[in-house]
This record gives C-alpha cells, sequence and structure tokens, in this order.
C-alpha cells in the first residue's frame, strides 16, 4: 500500500467513489488551496485507483493552539480489515505532529465500532461520550 498526500483536483475527482457524495471541481480546488485542509490517499502498490482516504483540518485557537481535526475517513468495501484506515490515520497523526498541532480529535457515532476499532488500534483514546449539535444552513 502507498500512502501520498492529494496535491491536484484530478486525484480527488479520481477518489469520488470512496466519498459520500459526488466529488465536484470547484470544490476539490476549493479545498486544496485553503490553508490547513489535508487529505491522504491509500493506492494499492499496483494501482493508481485510490481505494482510501483521510482528510483532516487544522484548527487553531488563541488559548489552545493548533490541533487537527480527523473530519472524514474512507476505505472501499473491498479493502476494510486490512489496515488501510489504520495507516491512513497514522499518516494524518504524523502530519499533525510535523506541524506542532498539540493533539487530534474525532467524532465518531457512538455504534459505529468499525470506526472505533480503526481509530483505536491507531492510537486514539475513548474520552467519552459527548452531544454533537448541527445547524443546516442551506
Amino acid at each position: 500500500m502507498r500512502i501520498s498526500p492529494a496535491t491536484t483536483p484530478a486525484q480527488l475527482l479520481a477518489a469520488g467513489p470512496l466519498f459520500d457524495g459526488p466529488t465536484r471541481p470547484e470544490w476539490a480546488e476549493r479545498f486544496l488551496a485553503a490553508p490547513g485542509h489535508h487529505l491522504f490517499l491509500a493506492y494499492r502498490e499496483e494501482s493508481d485507483i485510490p481505494v482510501g482516504f483521510v482528510s483532516g483540518v487544522e484548527t487553531i485557537h488563541p488559548d489552545k493552539g493548533t490541533e487537527m481535526f480527523l473530519y472524514e475517513l474512507g476505505v472501499a468495501e473491498t479493502h476494510r480489515r486490512h489496515g488501510v484506515g489504520r495507516a491512513l490515520v497514522e499518516a494524518l497523526a504524523a502530519l499533525a505532529r510535523e506541524l506542532g498541532c498539540y493533539g487530534m480529535w474525532v467524532g465518531v457515532d457512538t455504534g459505529n465500532e468499525a470506526a472505533l476499532a480503526t481509530y483505536r488500534s491507531a492510537g486514539a483514546k475513548d474520552e467519552g461520550r459527548f452531544a454533537m449539535l448541527n445547524w443546516d444552513l442551506r
């Protein structure tokens, strides 16, 4: 497996099937141009077709410094339970350390056992339950 940062909209468009919805070229360009936005792609050694991704966003606050928010992790069904997700999370954590982030966090549904197992296997510690509230601004 090979993991590398996404650097072009074409790479993000090729990863389209891994995302929740259709990838739009203008959003891909905007994501890549935004400071503090990161996305790693995982590839099978013999292929240029992405089999997984992880995205993260640096968040900074005046009294806390910078931490990495793991925004989303996706792995093709055919490549789950082979360490792809863990390797992607570890790549994002390594980048966060490199950038001087004091920590990294992710929100997970408490019933998503696969995600919980992946994050725990990559070294995450459970901080307990929390509520997520959402504003639909469309």
